[in-house]
């Protein structure tokens, strides 16, 4: 018979496991990343910019989940390193332009590998990774409505 604090368990939580998860990934892009001098914030930040060449700041937001005042930091030390530029739009002063520069498309031929790597290191078959995918998007889906 279960106690009305069953719910309160950690083992009964969703979340946890989620949790935990995200942040043993997260370690283990850490050594690859360290090698290009990038934190994982910056390394999905790059990844928008290598797929869009130009956006927005809540454009790079809407992509990855982050708030303006997250992004702002993130994209000023992008921008320290040399790999995406910032500027004002001439439309409306309020929206900043990020677009990627030459040295930021040469951090992408740098990266390509990590990908393949990080897969080796959770060894997911590929239809369980499918599925995984496919359930935390639901998830994501059913939280930012």
């Amino acid at each position: 018979m279960s106690d009305k604090y069953d719910a309160l368990k950690l083992e009964n939580q969703l979340c946890f496991p989620l949790y935990v998860c995200a942040k043993e990934i997260v370690k283990a892009y850490t050594p690859y990343l360290d090698e290009l001098g990038i934190t994982y914030t910056q390394y999905i930040t790059m990844m928008v910019m290598w797929e869009h060449k130009e956006l927005r700041v809540k454009e790079i937001g809407e992509h990855l989940y982050l708030d303006s005042g997250t992004l702002t930091s993130v994209l000023k030390k992008l921008e320290e390193k040399g790999f995406v530029t910032r500027r004002r739009s001439e439309k409306d002063e309020r929206d900043l332009i990020v677009t990627i520069t030459d040295s930021g498309e040469e951090l992408k031929n740098r990266a390509v590998h990590i990908p393949e790597q990080l897969g080796a290191c959770v060894e997911l078959d590929p239809q369980n990774a499918k599925e995984l995918y496919d359930l935390l998007y639901e998830v994501i889906g059913k939280l930012t409505k």
